[in-house]
């Protein structure tokens, strides 16, 4: 690549700078780079989690059932669904996204019982794979998990997919951002791909919703799977939510029988019937205060609007790109992200052999908040609602700083518990 001029972070235009007011920053010498794995406190979060508390609990007592609680899942869900392509009554906010995925891929393995095969990729997240093992141990009788290799430990390669796809194909399941490269798939593309051979789609679009377009009606998703904690800015173990195609979800019967996926859960019948719709992908009783609070979050994306946040989240990841090239790759790093925006989500990982120990001095010595996941990649997540230019500019000057100054070598190479 030819050398070029790096310009100042002053000289981006940014249309979301306004939004940045809209977060708690407690420290403005903090560099936050962690948004894809937990999003900013937004400031009206913590006012409505207050008033939650306070009115709708400690005033109504359980009478907030009735006045606010009970139809939340449904509710936010709505919301939620304009972010991801989704027309009405196809989304719920519930359980937690590995508990929505097991739900949703034994009810489809259940759709056709003679195919015996799951389609994966090994660039889908861990907890995915786990749970795709744990529905083919429980249910035994020739079950499968074919897991797609790639080509680069960064991409996969849509051909090797479309090999691994055929008439005993159940189900494929991928991420539709990678967790860890940022490798982002053409979304119709796969499901079309996926369809022709009969199978359903489900996609994970946990590292997507919020930072990029996800248009599950236009794709012809099935299913979906996602999380609210992260772009979402939803705050720690918000409650997850999943998408059922309107045309599946009274054809398809979820493996946990709750009283609130019941048709009628207060008339107490001892034999369970299932809901209408959606609601019979629910389970129980919801988490309300850590939902309602989501809720106030969701409010500042909408307001935002995707298309904005996608148009400044590539600018930064393309501007962040360039100063790797002109500052990391000298000192060691490569990248281990795709440089086609059309093949990346929000965050950028950079790789070095001594990845472990930079991310730790970046953080204690650096003020500097990046995460890190095995063997060696300092994932840099851009979160374009809080995110500037000029914190992405002087993050990469206090990386340089760690190695070429060495900091890096006073810390252990042994893991704390949460990298």
């Amino acid at each position: 690549m030819a050398d070029k001029p790096i310009p100042s972070p002053a000289s981006f235009p940014d249309e979301l700078a306004e939004f940045r007011t809209a977060f708690v920053i407690s420290d403005p010498n903090l560099i936050y780079l962690d948004g894809n794995s937990l999003g900013r406190l937004p400031k009206v979060t913590a006012e409505r989690l207050a008033q939650v508390v306070s009115q709708e609990w400690g005033k109504e007592l359980i009478r907030g059932w009735n006045l606010n609680w009970y139809d939340a899942s449904r509710r936010i869900g709505e919301k939620i669904a304009g972010l991801l392509g989704a027309g009405p009554g196809q989304v719920l906010v519930t359980d937690t996204t590995s508990i929505n995925l097991y739900k949703l891929v034994m009810a489809a393995l259940a759709r056709h019982p003679q195919r015996k095969k799951i389609v994966t990729d090994e660039l889908n997240f861990p907890s995915d794979l786990y749970i795709l093992q744990a529905c083919i141990a429980q249910l035994g009788g020739g079950y499968s998990l074919q897991v797609v290799g790639s080509r680069d430990g960064m991409t996969i390669d849509v051909d090797d997919l479309a090999s691994a796809v055929d008439e005993n194909t159940a189900l494929v399941s991928l991420s539709h951002v990678a967790f860890k490269s940022g490798f982002m798939y053409d979304g119709g593309q796969v499901t079309r791909l996926v369809h022709q051979s009969g199978a359903l789609m489900l996609w994970d679009v946990c590292h997507a919703v919020g930072a990029v377009p996800v248009e599950l009606d236009a794709w012809g998703a099935d299913l979906a799977v996602g999380c609210t904690y992260k772009y979402l800015n939803g705050g720690p173990g918000a409650p997850a939510f999943l998408f059922v195609r309107k045309d599946l979800q009274d054809e398809l019967q979820q493996p946990i029988w709750g009283w609130f996926a019941e048709r009628q859960p207060f008339a107490f019948e001892l034999s369970f019937t299932p809901a209408d719709g959606m609601r019979r992908f629910l389970v129980s009783s919801p988490p309300i205060l850590s939902a309602l609070a989501m809720e106030a979050s969701l409010d500042i994306v909408i307001q935002a609007g995707i298309e904005r946040i996608r148009r400044k989240s590539v600018a930064q990841t393309s501007y962040l790109i360039d100063l790797f090239d002109d500052r990391l790759r000298s000192i060691g790093f490569t990248l281990g992200t795709p440089r086609d925006p059309n093949q990346r989500g929000s965050h950028v990982s950079i790789r070095h052999p001594e990845g472990y120990r930079i991310s730790r001095a970046l953080i204690e010595e650096m003020n500097l908040i990046p995460d890190f996941r095995e063997p060696d990649n300092i994932r840099l997540g851009i979160a374009p609602l809080y995110t500037s230019f000029e914190e992405i500019y002087e993050g990469v000057e206090r990386i340089c700083q760690v190695v070429m100054g060495k900091s890096y070598l006073h810390f252990p190479e042994q893991r704390l518990v949460v990298t």
